[in-house]
């Protein structure tokens, strides 16, 4: 059996396609997997032949930007128009690769992250009469997944299928596959990877990241916080993944405003290939809304301080932390403006250190969202829906 498989864009787009690669191997050791990308994809090095896929296939790809509450404003900003101007030709070249791609390949089935590269994919697919199955993990598809939707052989979601415009009889939910090294941290295993990691001499240690590529605002934000948080705790440690595109803005700002013997309480990553070390280490997580990052928080059941995007398209971090903060199971720092609120992010964070239960108990109470099996049910969603349709 061949399965092709596609993501990208962004970590959250990748790593569940990666953690579900892990699981069809397990079922079907002898499938070949096909993983189809972007190739202007900035985290497209993420996915390498060897291991679970076997094979790495380029295309072309464009996305359409558009940004939540901006409204008919984004049509006035001219480089916006120019990019989505761009990739719409870049779709079409797509869609000529992944027709040619696909012919050659002949694979049993495609499945489909509801990333930008999924677009040109899934109309190859169905004109090349090959069953595709798509994933949405947030609370609103992906425009992507809406374009390619009505084809579809099935939809997998992360959440209850009721919420989703999907016909019922198609949609099936299998929540938020994440990599199995995601798992309940113990405090033993908590102290080995601070040891491992070189945090062990601190008390609290902070992890803030904003994704794959970054978040320019939250960077900033604690970048500011960081002055304050350093002088009320003299033995924290904060790890602060920045996005490979901001490392050197942001190391310079750390050099600039912070002393000596304070710059080097501070660690700065692009991204990080074992980021699951890096959370179970930390106390605290500040992290952006992403169901992905979200979901492998709560599989090693993290407190976490939550700054959502209200910008990204449909506001959908923002129905993601609604969920979870409706449980309280997060901490909600909104984001107004360009930035977040500082006072507000760094009131929760000192709220949060300086009360070891209440991080326990939100820790314990995210954990309740963790669904260790969703790799697992996907896996076996695609291979059943695929060998039906052989």
């Amino acid at each position: 059996m061949t399965i092709v498989l596609t993501g990208g864009g962004s970590g959250g787009h990748i790593l569940p396609v990666l953690a579900v690669a892990r699981s069809l191997k397990h079922q079907q050791p002898n499938c070949r997997l096909v993983y189809v990308a972007s190739k202007h994809d900035k985290l497209g090095d993420l996915v390498k032949p060897g291991g679970d896929i076997d094979e790495v296939k380029l295309i072309s790809g464009g996305k359409w930007r558009r940004y939540h509450g901006e409204g008919w404003r984004q049509l006035l900003d001219l480089p916006t128009f120019i990019k989505n101007c761009r990739d719409f030709f870049r779709v079409i070249l797509g869609t000529l690769q992944s027709l040619k791609l696909l012919g050659k390949l002949k694979p049993d089935g495609v499945f489909i992250k509801g990333a930008y590269v999924g677009v040109p994919v899934g109309w190859a697919a169905r004109w090349r009469h090959v069953p595709y199955v798509t994933l949405d993990l947030d609370a609103l598809p992906s425009l992507a997944n809406r374009l390619i939707a009505k084809h579809a052989a099935a939809h997998a979601v992360a959440l209850p299928k009721e919420i989703y415009p999907y016909p019922a009889d198609k949609t099936f939910y299998v929540g938020v596959p994440v990599a199995e090294k995601f798992s309940l941290v113990t405090a033993a295993q908590q102290a080995t990877w601070r040891q491992e990691l070189g945090l062990g001499d601190y008390e609290q240690v902070i992890l803030a990241v904003g994704g794959g590529l970054g978040a320019t605002r939250l960077n900033t934000t604690i970048a500011a916080q960081v002055p304050k948080l350093f002088g009320r705790y003299p033995k924290m440690a904060l790890v602060h993944v920045v996005g490979r595109d901001h490392e050197a803005d942001m190391q310079q700002q750390y050099d600039k405003t912070l002393s000596q013997s304070q710059r080097a309480r501070v660690i700065t990553k692009g991204f990080i290939d074992d980021l699951y070390r890096y959370t179970g280490a930390a106390d605290l997580i500040v992290s952006r809304a992403g169901a992905g990052s979200l979901a492998e928080f709560a599989a090693q059941g993290k407190a976490c301080v939550i700054v959502p995007n209200p910008l990204l398209s449909g506001g959908h971090q923002l129905k993601n932390a609604e969920q979870l903060a409706a449980h309280q199971a997060i901490r909600v720092v909104p984001e107004t403006g360009t930035k977040a609120d500082e006072n507000s992010l760094s009131q929760a964070i000192v709220e949060l250190l300086d009360n070891p239960s209440e991080r326990t108990r939100l820790g314990t109470t995210l954990h309740t969202f963790a669904q260790p099996e969703a790799a697992n049910h996907l896996a076996s969603l695609l291979l059943e829906t695929f060998k039906s349709d052989r």
